[in-house]
C-alpha cells in the first residue's frame, strides 16, 4: 500500500498532466489505480491546503486546476466597510500581497500606484463608485489588464451587467461566500496555463460529449437541451461585438448562479456560440431555466436602454428608427432520438476516416447534434480576450470578395 506522501504525488501527476480534471475524471483514474474515493479526497484537500491546486465548481462540474508556485502576485481590497475589507483580505489568505483602501476617491490613484494584478471592488463607494472605478481601469491601456471582481449587496440586475460591460471579470452578490472569493481570486491569478475565463472555463466541448452520452443512456426524466440567446447576431451588429459578448458573459453567470441553488446537480456547458447546453433532471432543468429566463426578462430594459433603445410612451420602442434585435432566452429540449440519430451519423463518418468514434465531439460536431451548425455568432480567443465574430466565416468572405474581384 503506498503511503500519502507516494498518493499526493500520484494524484498530482494526473492533475498536471492536463493541468486541469474535473472529479469525475480524476475518481475514475484513481480507481484504476487502486487509489479509493477516501484517500482520493483526503489528498486533494491536502493538495489545496498546499497551494498546489485549486478547485471551482463551474458549470455543475467540480474541476481542479494545477497552480503557478512563482510569483506573489498583488490584490487590492476596494471596500469602505472596514470589517468586510477585513473579511475579504481573510478570505483570500495567504500567498498574495494585499492592500486596502476604504474611499473609492483614492482607488485609481492607488492602482496606478501600486499597480495591483486584481482589484476587488465594493459597487457603493465614498466620493467614487465602482463602476466608475472599473470603467476607468479598463480604459486605461496602462492597467487595463488589471483583473476586477465586483462585489455589492445592492440589486444586481442592472448593476451586473453594466459591470460586465465595462470589464469586470466577475460581479459577487453580497452576502458572499469566502470560499468562492478565495477560489476565484485564486484561479484569476495562479491557474496555470491560459487565464482563467467565468466564460470559457465552463465545461468544454469534452464534458458537453460526456453530457451527450450521459442523456442518450438515461432515463426519459434525465433531459439535455439548449439556450438560445435568440438575435444576438442582430444585436451584436447594432450595439456592437464588445456588447454582445458582455451579454454572453452575463447569461453565463446567471446559469451558474442559478444551478449553485438547484437541489441536485445541474450541467451547465458553453457552445462557442450564442448557445448554451444544459443537461440534468428534468425538474431540476426546468426551473433554473425558468430563474435564468426571469432575470434575464429583468435586466433587458437596461440592456436596451445601454444600447440607446430609448422607448416612447404608449408606442412601440424605436432604436434609429428601427425595431431593436428581440432578445430572449430560448430554450429547446433536444429529443433524444433526434440527438442518437444525428450522434450515431457523426460517428459514422468519423469511423470511415479512421478519427475516434462515441464520446468525443468537436464543437462543429455538437452544434450538428444540437441542430445548430448554421450559426451567425462564434467565439474566438486571442491574446486580447475574447472575440465575438459576427456573420460568415472568414474563409467565406475572402471566396466572396475573390469573386467581385473577379466580376468587377
Amino acid at each position: 500500500m503506498a503511503n500519502r506522501e507516494e498518493l499526493r504525488s500520484d494524484i498530482f501527476s494526473m492533475i498536471n498532466e492536463k493541468q486541469q480534471m474535473s472529479y469525475n475524471e480524476l475518481s475514475g483514474m484513481a480507481l484504476s489505480r487502486g487509489i479509493g474515493e477516501p484517500d482520493l479526497k483526503a489528498c486533494l484537500s491536502e493538495l489545496e491546503k498546499d497551494k498546489k491546486i485549486a478547485s471551482r465548481s463551474s458549470g455543475g462540474i467540480l474541476t481542479y486546476y494545477l497552480l503557478d508556485q512563482n510569483d506573489i502576485r498583488k490584490v487590492l481590497i476596494v471596500e469602505d466597510d472596514k470589517n468586510i475589507n477585513k473579511l475579504m483580505a481573510l478570505s483570500i489568505g495567504k500567498g498574495f500581497d494585499i492592500s486596502q483602501i476604504y474611499d473609492g476617491g483614492e482607488a485609481i490613484a492607488g492602482i496606478r500606484d501600486s499597480r495591483p494584478d486584481l482589484v476587488i471592488l465594493d459597487l457603493m463607494l465614498p466620493h467614487k463608485d465602482g463602476l466608475d472605478i472599473c470603467q476607468t481601469i479598463k480604459s486605461d491601456p496602462q492597467i487595463s489588464s488589471t483583473i476586477v471582481i465586483l462585489v455589492s449587496a445592492m440589486d444586481p440586475t442592472n448593476n451586473r451587467f453594466k459591470g460586465i460591460k465595462y470589464g469586470a471579470d466577475y460581479y459577487i452578490k453580497k452576502p458572499f461566500n469566502p470560499s468562492e472569493l478565495r477560489n476565484l481570486v485564486t484561479l484569476f491569478l495562479k491557474k496555470k496555463g491560459s487565464r482563467f475565463d467565468a466564460l470559457i472555463d465552463l465545461p468544454d466541448e469534452e464534458r458537453i460529449s460526456q453530457q451527450i452520452e450521459t442523456s442518450i443512456e438515461q432515463h426519459s426524466s434525465y433531459i439535455i437541451g439548449t439556450i438560445k440567446i435568440a438575435s444576438l447576431a442582430d444585436y451584436a451588429r447594432k450595439a456592437g461585438e464588445r456588447t454582445a459578448v458582455a451579454l454572453l458573459r452575463l447569461v453565463s453567470q446567471l446559469l451558474q448562479d442559478a444551478i449553485k441553488d438547484a437541489p441536485q446537480n445541474v450541467f451547465v456547458g458553453f457552445l462557442n456560440s450564442d448557445e448554451f447546453v444544459i443537461a440534468g433532471q428534468k425538474q431540476n432543468v426546468e426551473d433554473v431555466i425558468s430563474a435564468v429566463q426571469n432575470e434575464f426578462n429583468a435586466v433587458l430594459p437596461f440592456v436596451m436602454q445601454d444600447a440607446g433603445f430609448k422607448p416612447t410612451l404608449g408606442l412601440d420602442p424605436i432604436f434609429d428608427t428601427k425595431e431593436m434585435p428581440k432578445l430572449a432566452l430560448v430554450y429547446t429540449e433536444s429529443e433524444k432520438e433526434k440527438l442518437r440519430e444525428r450522434r450515431n451519423k457523426i460517428i459514422e463518418r468519423k469511423a470511415v476516416s479512421g478519427a475516434s468514434t462515441a464520446g468525443s465531439y468537436s464543437y462543429e460536431e455538437l452544434q450538428k447534434m444540437f441542430g445548430s451548425e448554421e450559426l451567425d455568432i462564434k467565439i474566438t480567443r486571442d491574446p486580447k480576450g475574447v472575440r465575438l465574430l459576427v456573420g460568415k466565416s472568414a474563409e467565406a468572405e475572402k471566396e466572396e470578395q475573390e469573386d467581385r474581384y473577379k466580376s468587377a
